[in-house]
This record gives C-alpha cells, sequence and structure tokens, in this order.
C-alpha cells in the first residue's frame, strides 16, 4: 500500500536544497571557522538520507546515479595525494602550500592545498556514509 506522502516529498525537495547548499557553506569556511570537510560532508549525506526517507532508496538512485564506493576512493586518492604530493619535493608530509590570487568577480583570494585535502575528507565521508546507509536500506 502506498501512502499519499506529496506534502512530504515536496517539503523535502526544498530543504534538501538548503541543507546541501549549507553543507557547501560549512566545507568552505572551514579553513577560518569550525566546520570542513567532515561536517559538510556529514550534512550532505543527512540531505541526501531525507530523500531517501521522502521517496525510496530506488528512486534517489535514478534521480542520483552516484557509485558511493567509487566516490570513497576518489575522496581516498585526493586527501592522500595532497597530503603526500609536498613528499616528492623534498618537503614533510601534510605541508601545506597557498597563495594569494585576483580571482574574477571575487577580487584577491588565498587558495589553500588544504582545501583538496578537505575535498577529499568530504567525498570520503558522504561516500562511506551513504554506503553504509544504502546497505542498511536494502536489508528487507
Amino acid at each position: 500500500m502506498r501512502t499519499n506522502d506529496v506534502i512530504l516529498q515536496f517539503t523535502a525537495k526544498i530543504v534538501f536544497f538548503i541543507i546541501f547548499f549549507f553543507s557547501i557553506h560549512i566545507f568552505m569556511a572551514g579553513h577560518y571557522t569550525p566546520g570542513g570537510g567532515f561536517v559538510g560532508g556529514l550534512l550532505t549525506a543527512s540531505a541526501i538520507v531525507l530523500l531517501v526517507l521522502a521517496f525510496d532508496l530506488k528512486t534517489v538512485r535514478s534521480v542520483l546515479p552516484i557509485n558511493y564506493t567509487y566516490l570513497t576512493a576518489i575522496g581516498l586518492l585526493l586527501a592522500l595525494g595532497t597530503a603526500a604530493f609536498p613528499m616528492l619535493l623534498g618537503k614533510p608530509f601534510f605541508t601545506h602550500f597557498f597563495d594569494y590570487y585576483n580571482l574574477p568577480l571575487l577580487g584577491k583570494q588565498s587558495l589553500h592545498t588544504a582545501m583538496l585535502f578537505d575535498g577529499g575528507v568530504y567525498c570520503v565521508v558522504v561516500g562511506v556514509t551513504m554506503t553504509i546507509i544504502q546497505t542498511i536500506g536494502e536489508d528487507e
């Protein structure tokens, strides 16, 4: 028996984007304030879980056809590659590089390699969390 969840599904679509964009904000603010890749990844995973609760796993998979195992692997490669790259330059593991650049529309901004590392952490957290949720959701 299917229930009529029109209000829940409509609200979930809107709240999904609110949570997702807030997770991007938390990810970007993580260099200067609390936040970063881990918290941003958890928020993104929670937004996807909201969609799974409002619809079902099959529907969400068709809308977001992401292989979360690959996302986890890409995140691990990005995080470990960013941490290990300085060793090729004769620097210690996890050495952080940054510089200031004039970007169009944004002006003078600092770009950090820590953001690449956080991007890897973000991908790993989203990938692992959603793999766990999907594995639990498939057992019926």
